[in-house]
């Protein structure tokens, strides 16, 4: 039995499957006739046209097969998403107990930092997918292989960039540049930039062009055989152009981080727990996030701000960690609020 434990909604989820699935069951025990349950098989007469009773019973059999197969998965990829998002908080808590309010705060401001910037990628992530035509079975190898790479290039990074900005500080205005500049791109940033032909992106050209792959895809394999010759499979290059828009979106996710501490320690385990609940979060993107309409523009608005604590701390103005983190939760929790409060209307078409 389904025992619901996460709050009226879920709670309301869980009632529509058992309350569904009771109904479809029904419908299908009596839409079969009995003599169909105890008679010996026969020939079975020519189909009669749909009427509206089948289309309904055809209906309900489909919300079933959803119930019963989909919404589980996606009920186990939120639970997977709260695991994460409450290791992520538990580990905070330790760095508080361990080393103090300063550090458990700078850990908490980067980490709401780069999982705001982490559902901005999973966007990207969702519109390859759809360009390349990734069967959905194979999209979860190239996000486990995506996300275990992106994590060991990102603890390169961040390595070397503090290593570089303890030898020259001055590097840290260029940061606050590449900041401000991204600020500045998404606040201006109309609704026909989203709808970009993936074809003309550079890094799409820029992977097709070196990796020649099969007219098809081959379960989730990222190489076949084609005519006796070992060839790479749709599903590598996909790998690529995500492994690639990963490079380019750690240029401002963590120049972010640097503009809140320079400790490497909190810089890659914010980066990291953002990145390990990324695989539970793209459910939750490909579903539900796109109703978030604000959500961009909160987060040019964060990226706009640790820009200008960057260029102000070398006029000696310095903004407390407390105040940075304060600031990053409310503009992300009021890019939220406001769009669950003023939703987008419907088009028609």
């Amino acid at each position: 039995m389904l025992r619901c434990r996460a709050g009226p909604q879920v709670c309301s989820l869980h009632a529509q499957y058992r309350g569904a699935q009771r109904r479809c069951s029904t419908v299908v025990r009596c839409a079969r006739p009995q003599s169909q349950v105890d008679a010996e098989p026969v020939v079975q007469p020519a189909p009669k046209p749909a009427t509206a009773e089948s289309r309904r019973q055809a209906e309900q059999e489909k919300e079933l097969a959803y119930i019963t197969t989909k919404l589980p998965k996606q009920e186990s990829r939120y639970e997977a998403l709260a695991a994460w998002v409450g290791a992520a908080v538990a580990f905070g808590g330790g760095i508080w107990y361990f080393q103090g309010a300063e550090k458990a705060q700078e850990y908490f401001a980067g980490y709401l930092l780069e999982q705001s910037l982490s559902v901005d990628n999973l966007f990207v992530f969702v519109l390859v997918f759809g360009f390349l035509k990734t069967p959905v079975e194979a999209q979860p190898k190239v996000l486990t292989w995506g996300i275990g790479t992106a994590a060991v290039l990102r603890a390169v990074l961040i390595v070397l960039g503090v290593e570089l900005v303890t030898e020259f500080e001055p590097l840290l205005l260029v940061f606050a540049g590449i900041l401000l500049f991204s600020s500045w791109k998404l606040l201006t940033a109309t609704d026909d930039d989203d709808d970009e032909d993936l074809s003309q992106n550079f890094i799409y050209k820029f992977c097709a062009r070196f990796i020649k792959v099969s007219d098809k895809y081959d379960g989730d394999n990222f190489f076949t055989v084609v005519n006796g010759q070992r060839v790479a499979t749709p599903l590598l290059l996909t790998l690529a152009v995500v492994e690639l828009s990963d490079v380019v979106f750690a240029v401002d996710s963590i120049p972010a981080v640097f503009g809140v501490t320079l400790d490497p320690f909190i810089v890659y385990t914010s980066n990291l727990f953002a990145i390990l609940s990324l695989r539970a979060l793209y459910t939750f993107v490909a579903t539900a996030m796109g109703e978030l309409r604000f959500l961009d523009k909160a987060v040019a608005l964060v990226l706009g701000f640790i820009g200008a604590k960057m260029v102000l701390g070398f006029a000696d103005v310095v903004i407390p960690t407390d105040v940075s983190l304060l600031v990053v939760g409310l503009v992300l929790g009021a890019g939220v609020g406001a769009s669950l409060a003023l939703p987008e209307e419907a088009k028609d078409d």
